[in-house]
């Protein structure tokens, strides 16, 4: 029997079944592979790009180590994600989650928090695409673009052309359809990946270990410190939840592709770290913008190399582009078809099999605040909305095998209540760290959506509609 009220629950297979319904029925076209090159196409970008030199400046070559230690805060929530993904294989990730355990009011505040997570990251990851873009320009022809097209109207342009221009292409790709926005994204995963793999093959050739020493200046602490920074480099894995709804066979794909990109992606995060070490000091990365180009061009003497990793840092940004507008997508979708925001636009193209109008919508909002608005510090909302989803999905997996113990899971976290018990620590404490502005303009944010849901979602929800009829 679902609570009433604020707290209402939507039944598990009640969610299940929509996703078959006549005019909002996604194509299940995803499998394995793609599914797994979204984790990576999300993850990999500016972080394996810029955050090692960040890191190594803190923690010396003891970066490595937070390396592994962010990953390590980053798996117990992918678990989680892992058996909730496989037990409802349905759009809209940790949303959708949080309305099967812990009632409406709390996905509504969860679905707005990851709605603004989601789109100030497309419009960062935008913004930083137009810069790595110039510096592909300047290191492959020498040419840059004018400011008046390039920067926001308070960093001295008109407006930002590039960041507009990627954040149409992904959108009118995603129009198309989720098949061909998979296998775009899994080109780009292959090249990114083969760039990295040019940088460790140069790196290992030309390796010293004489930058190691010593290994940790600022002991556990700068340790510590440098893994709450990488940390957000790892952020990403939770857009494969997004596409449950797609996967051809969600119980058994989508835990492999959740851990496994993860498992991934750490693999070559601690290799690339090792690699750049034993060519350039932390010195020599920390104030880089591009430390990996530093680290070749001052450690290896290949300066023409800098090329190649500004074009591997386009392509990886632009894979992550389209993964996380995917996923911003498909929650706002799983809303619109549950009532909470308008319905209609829920609507999927008929030919294209996609929800195209709420795409074009977002799509559309995004591109216009990427030129116009220079992000700065709005962009740790996405550091606070990410780890509040992780706090959550933990913490649903927990309820879920209380109150549903009898409910099919294809895949269960180990040891539970322990390990999602440890990933809601390793949140609260990142959490904690995030600047007292950041949590005003969550709290803002947050404010604004219950007043929404106050006015709309309550009256307008499928599931209260269907329980007063």
């Amino acid at each position: 029997m679902n609570r009433a009220g604020l707290f209402a629950i939507r039944d598990v297979g009640s969610l299940v079944h929509e996703t078959s319904e006549q005019g909002t029925e996604l194509k299940k076209t995803v499998g394995v592979t793609q599914l797994t090159a979204m984790g990576v196409g999300a993850i990999i970008g500016t972080g394996i790009f810029v955050v090692i030199g960040k890191g190594s400046g803190i923690a010396g070559p003891a970066v490595v180590l937070s390396f592994v230690l962010a990953a390590v805060a980053c798996v117990f929530s992918a678990l989680s994600y892992a058996e909730l993904a496989s037990s409802i294989p349905v759009s809209g990730s940790a949303y959708t989650y949080a309305y099967a355990t812990l009632g409406e009011i709390v996905a509504w505040v969860i679905g707005w928090d990851l709605i603004l997570e989601y789109g100030v990251s497309v419009a960062g990851i935008a913004v930083g695409w137009g810069g790595n873009l110039n510096a592909f320009l300047d290191a492959a022809f020498g040419v840059t673009l004018p400011d008046a097209i390039a920067k926001s109207p308070e960093e001295g342009g008109v407006f930002n052309l590039p960041a507009v221009f990627i954040v149409l292409a992904v959108t009118l790709l995603l129009v198309r359809g989720v098949s061909e926005s998979v296998r775009a994204n899994l080109v780009m995963v292959v090249i990114k990946l083969t760039v990295l793999v040019f940088f460790l093959v140069v790196a290992f050739a030309n390796f010293s270990t004489g930058n190691f020493h010593p290994f940790a200046p600022a002991g556990t602490d700068g340790v510590t410190e440098a893994a709450a920074i990488i940390f957000f480099a790892y952020i990403g894995f939770d857009a494969v939840s997004t596409g449950s709804e797609e996967a051809r066979n969600p119980a058994r794909d989508l835990p492999w592709a959740i851990i496994g990109s993860l498992a991934i992606c750490t693999a070559f995060y601690v290799l690339t770290a090792v690699g750049a070490l034993g060519i350039a000091s932390p010195d020599q990365m920390k104030d880089s913008d591009a430390p990996l180009a530093a680290a070749l061009d001052q450690g290896a003497g290949m300066s023409w190399a800098a090329g190649i990793l500004a074009l591997g840092a386009v392509v990886a940004i632009t894979s992550v582009a389209l993964v996380i507008l995917y996923g911003q997508t498909r929650i706002f979708f799983a809303m619109c078809r549950d009532g909470l925001l308008p319905h209609r636009m829920a609507q999927v193209h008929q030919r294209y099999g996609t929800p195209a109008r709420l795409t074009v919508l977002l799509g559309v909002l995004i591109a216009l605040l990427a030129a116009l608005v220079p992000l700065g510090t709005i962009v740790e909302l996405v550091n606070i909305g990410t780890l509040f989803a992780f706090v959550l999905v933990n913490i649903g997996v927990i309820v879920l095998r209380r109150t549903r113990p009898e409910m099919p899971r294809p895949y269960r976290v180990p040891w539970s209540p322990l390990l999602p018990l440890l990933g809601v620590a390793f949140a609260v404490y990142l959490m904690s760290d995030l600047p007292l502005d950041t949590w005003i303009r969550f709290v803002v944010w947050l404010a604004i959506g219950l007043i929404i849901y106050g006015l709309y979602g309550y009256r307008n929800s499928r599931l209260r509609r269907q329980e007063a009829s």
